[in-house]
Protein backbone atom coordinates (compact mmCIF):
# COMPACT_ATOMS: atom_id res chain seq x y z
CA UNK A 1 0.00 0.00 0.00
CA UNK A 2 0.96 3.57 -0.38
CA UNK A 3 0.18 6.40 1.46
CA UNK A 4 0.55 9.48 -0.13
CA UNK A 5 1.40 12.63 2.72
CA UNK A 6 0.79 16.07 1.21
CA UNK A 7 2.60 18.98 1.87
CA UNK A 8 1.62 22.55 3.94
CA UNK A 9 -1.39 24.49 2.11
CA UNK A 10 -1.66 21.82 -0.42
CA UNK A 11 -4.14 18.96 -0.94
CA UNK A 12 -5.06 15.61 -2.53
CA UNK A 13 -5.47 17.96 -6.14
CA UNK A 14 -1.90 18.43 -6.22
CA UNK A 15 0.06 17.30 -9.46
CA UNK A 16 2.35 15.18 -7.77
CA UNK A 17 -0.79 13.42 -5.55
CA UNK A 18 -2.88 13.26 -8.79
CA UNK A 19 -0.30 11.74 -10.89
CA UNK A 20 0.63 8.96 -8.32
CA UNK A 21 -3.04 7.87 -7.83
CA UNK A 22 -3.76 8.11 -11.80
CA UNK A 23 -0.82 5.71 -12.18
CA UNK A 24 -2.01 3.69 -9.46
CA UNK A 25 -5.34 3.64 -11.14
CA UNK A 26 -3.78 2.27 -14.36
CA UNK A 27 -2.33 -0.77 -12.67
CA UNK A 28 -5.53 -1.54 -10.52
CA UNK A 29 -3.98 -0.46 -7.40
CA UNK A 30 -6.29 2.09 -6.25
CA UNK A 31 -7.23 0.09 -3.64
CA UNK A 32 -3.68 -0.33 -2.54
CA UNK A 33 -3.80 3.86 -2.40
CA UNK A 34 -4.54 6.32 0.02
CA UNK A 35 -4.67 10.21 -0.20
CA UNK A 36 -6.47 12.44 1.47
CA UNK A 37 -7.05 15.61 2.79
CA UNK A 38 -4.93 16.27 6.03
CA UNK A 39 -6.07 17.96 9.01
CA UNK A 40 -3.98 21.51 9.16
CA UNK A 41 -3.26 20.31 13.00
CA UNK A 42 -0.09 17.94 12.96
CA UNK A 43 -1.41 16.43 15.94
CA UNK A 44 -4.82 15.74 13.83
CA UNK A 45 -2.90 14.81 10.31
CA UNK A 46 -1.20 12.38 12.39
CA UNK A 47 -3.97 10.65 14.04
CA UNK A 48 -5.40 10.24 10.49
CA UNK A 49 -2.55 8.73 9.27
CA UNK A 50 -2.13 6.66 12.30
CA UNK A 51 -5.92 5.30 11.85
CA UNK A 52 -5.19 4.15 8.33
CA UNK A 53 -1.93 2.62 9.79
CA UNK A 54 -3.88 0.41 12.09
CA UNK A 55 -6.24 -1.20 9.50
CA UNK A 56 -4.03 -1.77 7.16
CA UNK A 57 -0.80 -4.25 6.31
CA UNK A 58 2.47 -3.37 7.58
CA UNK A 59 3.70 -3.80 4.29
CA UNK A 60 2.80 0.21 3.52
CA UNK A 61 5.08 2.31 2.31
CA UNK A 62 4.81 6.02 2.81
CA UNK A 63 5.13 9.20 0.27
CA UNK A 64 5.73 12.21 1.84
CA UNK A 65 5.87 15.81 -0.56
CA UNK A 66 7.90 18.70 1.36
CA UNK A 67 5.23 18.86 5.03
CA UNK A 68 4.16 15.35 4.10
CA UNK A 69 8.15 14.36 4.14
CA UNK A 70 8.27 15.02 7.57
CA UNK A 71 5.07 13.38 8.63
CA UNK A 72 6.52 10.54 6.52
CA UNK A 73 10.03 10.39 8.74
CA UNK A 74 7.91 10.23 12.08
CA UNK A 75 5.53 7.84 10.88
CA UNK A 76 8.45 5.58 9.30
CA UNK A 77 10.53 5.49 12.30
CA UNK A 78 7.38 5.08 14.90
CA UNK A 79 6.22 1.80 12.47
CA UNK A 80 9.08 0.42 10.86
CA UNK A 81 8.15 1.49 7.74
CA UNK A 82 9.46 2.94 4.45
CA UNK A 83 9.81 6.01 3.27
CA UNK A 84 10.11 7.89 -0.05
CA UNK A 85 10.77 11.80 0.79
CA UNK A 86 10.27 14.69 -2.04
CA UNK A 87 11.97 17.80 -1.12
CA UNK A 88 11.50 16.86 2.37
CA UNK A 89 10.90 19.71 5.39
CA UNK A 90 13.87 18.55 7.20
CA UNK A 91 12.97 21.11 9.88
CA UNK A 92 9.59 21.83 9.64
CA UNK A 93 8.91 22.97 13.13
CA UNK A 94 11.63 26.08 12.42
CA UNK A 95 10.94 26.33 8.66
CA UNK A 96 6.91 27.01 8.62
CA UNK A 97 7.20 29.58 11.74
CA UNK A 98 7.72 32.13 9.62
CA UNK A 99 3.98 31.23 8.25
CA UNK A 100 2.23 31.86 11.49
CA UNK A 101 -1.22 33.35 10.87
CA UNK A 102 -3.97 33.58 8.41
CA UNK A 103 -3.25 30.60 5.73
CA UNK A 104 -5.45 29.59 2.68
CA UNK A 105 -5.19 25.81 1.05
CA UNK A 106 -4.00 26.59 -2.42
CA UNK A 107 -6.68 24.09 -3.75
CA UNK A 108 -9.10 23.78 -1.68
CA UNK A 109 -9.70 27.47 -1.20
CA UNK A 110 -10.00 26.65 2.85
CA UNK A 111 -8.55 28.95 5.45
CA UNK A 112 -7.09 28.20 8.89
CA UNK A 113 -4.96 30.09 11.06
CA UNK A 114 -1.29 28.41 11.76
CA UNK A 115 -0.76 28.80 15.18
CA UNK A 116 2.44 28.45 17.98
CA UNK A 117 0.65 25.40 19.33
CA UNK A 118 1.08 24.08 15.92
CA UNK A 119 4.23 24.49 16.15
CA UNK A 120 4.73 22.64 18.84
CA UNK A 121 3.03 19.73 17.95
CA UNK A 122 5.71 19.71 15.15
CA UNK A 123 8.43 19.76 17.27
CA UNK A 124 6.93 16.59 18.87
CA UNK A 125 7.10 15.13 15.49
CA UNK A 126 11.20 15.59 15.66
CA UNK A 127 13.50 12.73 14.74
CA UNK A 128 16.58 13.28 16.35
CA UNK A 129 18.09 10.78 14.08
CA UNK A 130 17.49 7.86 11.58
CA UNK A 131 17.07 4.44 13.31
CA UNK A 132 17.53 3.04 9.88
CA UNK A 133 18.84 5.01 6.55
CA UNK A 134 18.33 2.01 4.33
CA UNK A 135 14.43 2.44 4.72
CA UNK A 136 14.33 5.59 3.19
CA UNK A 137 14.90 6.70 -0.36
CA UNK A 138 15.55 10.82 -0.86
CA UNK A 139 14.21 13.03 -3.80
CA UNK A 140 15.44 16.37 -4.04
CA UNK A 141 15.89 19.17 -6.63
CA UNK A 142 18.62 21.94 -5.97
CA UNK A 143 16.45 24.57 -7.69
CA UNK A 144 14.10 24.47 -4.29
CA UNK A 145 13.44 27.52 -3.55
CA UNK A 146 11.46 26.97 -0.34
CA UNK A 147 13.81 24.56 0.89
CA UNK A 148 17.61 24.06 1.12
CA UNK A 149 18.13 20.49 -0.20
CA UNK A 150 21.35 20.12 1.42
CA UNK A 151 19.47 19.74 4.68
CA UNK A 152 17.81 16.94 3.49
CA UNK A 153 21.09 15.31 1.66
CA UNK A 154 22.49 15.80 5.12
CA UNK A 155 19.60 14.63 7.22
CA UNK A 156 18.92 11.38 5.23
CA UNK A 157 22.90 10.48 5.03
CA UNK A 158 22.94 6.95 4.96
CA UNK A 159 19.30 6.26 2.79
CA UNK A 160 19.09 6.22 -1.02
CA UNK A 161 19.37 9.65 -2.22
CA UNK A 162 18.47 11.04 -6.02
CA UNK A 163 19.94 14.38 -6.12
CA UNK A 164 18.95 16.47 -9.51
CA UNK A 165 20.22 19.67 -10.46
CA UNK A 166 17.16 22.27 -11.01
CA UNK A 167 14.04 22.39 -10.54
CA UNK A 168 11.97 23.91 -7.80
CA UNK A 169 9.79 23.10 -4.74
CA UNK A 170 7.32 21.08 -6.60
CA UNK A 171 9.62 18.41 -7.92
CA UNK A 172 9.08 19.18 -11.24
CA UNK A 173 10.42 15.54 -12.82
CA UNK A 174 8.43 13.60 -10.17
CA UNK A 175 6.41 12.08 -12.90
CA UNK A 176 9.75 10.11 -14.47
CA UNK A 177 9.83 8.38 -10.93
CA UNK A 178 5.95 7.04 -10.26
CA UNK A 179 7.58 3.92 -11.34
CA UNK A 180 10.07 3.54 -9.34
CA UNK A 181 8.57 4.55 -6.31
CA UNK A 182 5.54 2.08 -7.20
CA UNK A 183 8.35 -0.93 -7.40
CA UNK A 184 10.17 0.39 -3.88
CA UNK A 185 6.66 -0.21 -2.15
CA UNK A 186 6.83 -3.66 -3.42
CA UNK A 187 3.86 -3.11 -5.62
CA UNK A 188 5.60 -3.75 -9.46
CA UNK A 189 3.78 -7.19 -9.82
CA UNK A 190 7.11 -8.98 -8.69
CA UNK A 191 6.28 -12.29 -6.87
CA UNK A 192 7.21 -11.94 -2.92
CA UNK A 193 8.51 -14.78 -0.98
CA UNK A 194 5.40 -14.96 0.92
CA UNK A 195 3.09 -15.49 -2.39
CA UNK A 196 5.65 -17.16 -4.97
CA UNK A 197 4.64 -20.64 -3.45
CA UNK A 198 8.38 -21.72 -2.57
Amino acid sequence: MIIYLHGFRSAPASAKARLLAQRMAERGLEHRFWCEQLAFSPREAIAQVEAVLDDCPQDATLVGSSLGGYYATYLAEKYDLQAVLVNPAVVAHIALARYLGPQDNLYTGETFVFTQEHIAELTELDVPALTKPERFWLLVETGDELLDYRQAVARYAGAAQTVLEGGDHSFTRFGEFIEPIIAFAGLDGVPTPLSSGH
